[in-house]
């Protein structure tokens, strides 16, 4: 008896269609990345019509000789590396905490936390910076006005962002059967956190921090209303006297998010493998 075809509603695309609207999405994806990569690398003005490309600009910014014009621009990079860390260490020590006792003793209340995990996405960053700046008048009495005493206010705003990766691994196994099993075995719950729930975990960990680094990186409106230098504070002001600076660290960017995608892919793929095996 042959098996039946599931039905199909609507109509199919051809392979001629597919690879068509494949081909259009790959070009108006390719084309601005291009562009951008085309200006980053001009050279002087077109001489008889021919523009001359070299990366004169990429070394002018790793140059010692000229280390003085983008001092600011490197302290603003320092300063956000920083503040990635303390916030990556505040997701792992609260949120992750936080989100493991909900689901494995308090899973009534995983409706509530996930509504005030993303809660911050809803409301504009200039309102959330308005309600900030009093609440920072307190920070710098206590901490000081350092740069990374802004790691906890991005904290609020990478919250959704930062929930999202790992409540999903989450949704992706039954945590309290896990750990019951474990448990039954002798296991203590150190060792159910250590051997059994955090490895099973490790991808969307991986994948909250990783986005966590991308939310900071690109963070400006909080960090121009409290006037402290970061990265892209210090690049727009870079920016009004070399044009071609936002172009090269635009490309520099573009080739960060790559890797992290090839790293959170690479680090999925060694869990399927462990698993297949």
């Amino acid at each position: 008896m042959s098996a039946t075809r599931p039905l199909r509603f609507g109509a199919e695309p051809s392979g001629v269609t597919r690879a068509v609207i494949l081909i259009v999405a790959a070009i108006l994806f390719i084309t601005p990345i291009v562009a951008l990569i085309e200006f980053s690398l001009r050279v002087g003005q077109p001489l008889k019509g021919v523009q001359t490309y070299g990366p004169l600009h990429y070394l002018a910014i790793f140059n010692p000789a000229s280390s003085g014009a983008y001092q600011e621009l490197f302290q603003g990079i320092g300063n956000s590396l920083i503040i990635c860390v303390i916030t990556i260490v505040i997701v792992l020590v609260l949120l992750l905490p936080t989100m493991l006792l909900v689901e494995l003793r308090f899973p009534k209340l995983r409706r509530v936390l996930e509504f005030i995990c993303i809660v911050p996405i809803t409301i504009p960053t200039v309102v959330l910076v308005v309600g900030f700046v009093p609440v920072y008048s307190a920070v710098v009495g206590i901490f000081g006005s350092a740069p990374w005493t802004l790691a906890f206010a991005v904290g609020v705003i990478v919250l959704p962002y930062a929930y999202r990766p790992i409540a999903a691994n989450m949704a992706a196994l039954d945590l309290a059967v896990l750990s019951e099993a474990a448990l039954s075995l002798g296991a203590s719950w150190g060792s159910v956190l250590s051997r059994v729930i955090l490895p099973n975990l490790r991808r969307g960990i991986f994948a909250s921090s990783f986005i966590t680094i991308a939310v900071v990186l690109g963070e400006y409106t909080i960090a121009t209303f409290l006037s402290r230098n970061v990265f892209q504070t210090a690049l727009v002001q870079l920016q009004r006297t070399d044009p071609f600076v936002g172009a090269i660290f635009a490309v520099f960017a573009l080739l960060f998010g790559f890797i992290l995608l090839l790293i959170i892919g690479r680090i999925g793929s060694v869990g399927r493998n462990r698993k297949a095996s």
